[in-house]
């Protein structure tokens, strides 16, 4: 019997496209839900829309920006001003590179909504983390010409697996005390008639890492494992502009290619590489995925707009 299943985790991906949007995608915008927690990544022109569109709701409970280029962060006037109209009274804290006090205090000066709640920004540099319930949002430097963040959740390790029949061999009959042992409290059993306790470590096998998902914004392609990414990425979602033929073009303004995501999801262990920001000079997706797939053994994606990805816990 394996242990506690955990929370969900889905990624859906609102917005696609590069800098221009086209009838298809929308500018970049990645809503995560890990159980209760809904989080946004990057908050393009649109963003309402496209939550609209998945159905996911206006609760969001933290904002993510990679860099300031504006396809990534306008939708986030408008959002803010639903909010407001929506009656939200607890505060949203928006994350990113050095010059988000400048985007905040425009937010501020622009609404024309009574505010019940307050906006923050913080600057975070690359390794800082974010902490939350289980798991935690950690930053690290991309190349983009600028100051720019790309951001991979990593949640707690799992307990390892529970050891069904071990356990009912120490005196542990099936029902709510496996629970309590596989969330890692003791229990008391009897057992002939005298009292024993019974430790999670004498049930539980190793612990198990839980999963993680990395989101690379728009970049150049970086050595992510020496950024602080994880090994063994359960998803990563990479810049991938143009496809290979345009690699000229892609060095020039900071971007990468469908080849170099592939790439770069090799060199981490990543299980599967969904393939983003799209330029809108492209009719088929045809070629991003055979450049990917060259380099990467894993799963390639080309994710539409509004695609919503679960992520499941590894057999591990």
């Amino acid at each position: 019997m394996d242990a506690v299943a955990g929370e969900t985790l889905q990624v859906y991906f609102l917005g696609t496209a590069g800098a221009l949007p086209t009838v298809h995608r929308n500018p970049a915008c990645f809503l995560v839900r890990r159980g209760a927690d809904t989080l946004l990544f990057d908050c393009g022109e649109g963003a309402q829309q496209q939550m609209m569109r998945a159905q996911t709701g206006f609760t969001v409970d933290a904002v993510f920006v990679t860099h300031w280029h504006a396809d990534h962060y306008l939708g986030l006037f408008g959002l803010v001003q639903t909010l407001a109209f929506n009656g939200r009274s607890h505060p949203l804290t928006v994350y990113g590179p050095p010059g988000i006090d400048g985007i905040v205090h425009v937010i501020e000066h622009l609404s024309t909504a009574t505010m019940g709640f307050s906006v923050t920004g913080r600057v975070l540099k690359p390794g800082e983390e974010v902490w939350f319930d289980g798991y935690a949002i950690r930053a690290f430097g991309t190349r983009h010409g600028m100051a720019s963040l790309g951001y991979v959740l990593v949640e707690d390790p799992r307990p390892g697996r529970f050891d069904r029949e071990g356990a009912i061999a120490l005196g542990v009959r099936p029902g709510p005390l496996f629970g309590r042992l596989q969330r890692g409290n003791a229990v008391t059993v009897e057992v002939d008639g005298v009292p024993r306790e019974v430790r999670p470590d004498e049930v539980l096998g190793p612990p198990r890492p839980g999963r993680s998902v990395a989101y690379t914004g728009d970049t150049r392609p970086v050595d992510l494992a020496r950024a602080g990414v994880p090994e063994g990425l359960d998803l990563l979602i990479h810049d991938a502009t143009y496809d290979d033929a345009d690699a000229e073009r892609a060095a020039g303004v900071h971007h990468a290619t469908a080849g170099e995501a592939g790439e770069a999801a090799a060199r981490i262990g990543a299980k599967r590489l969904a393939l983003v920001h799209l330029s809108s000079r492209y009719t088929s997706t045809a070629g991003h995925l055979r450049d990917a797939a060259a380099r990467f053994n894993g799963q390639v994606l080309v994710p539409d707009d509004l695609a919503m990805l679960e992520v499941p816990f590894s057999d591990r």
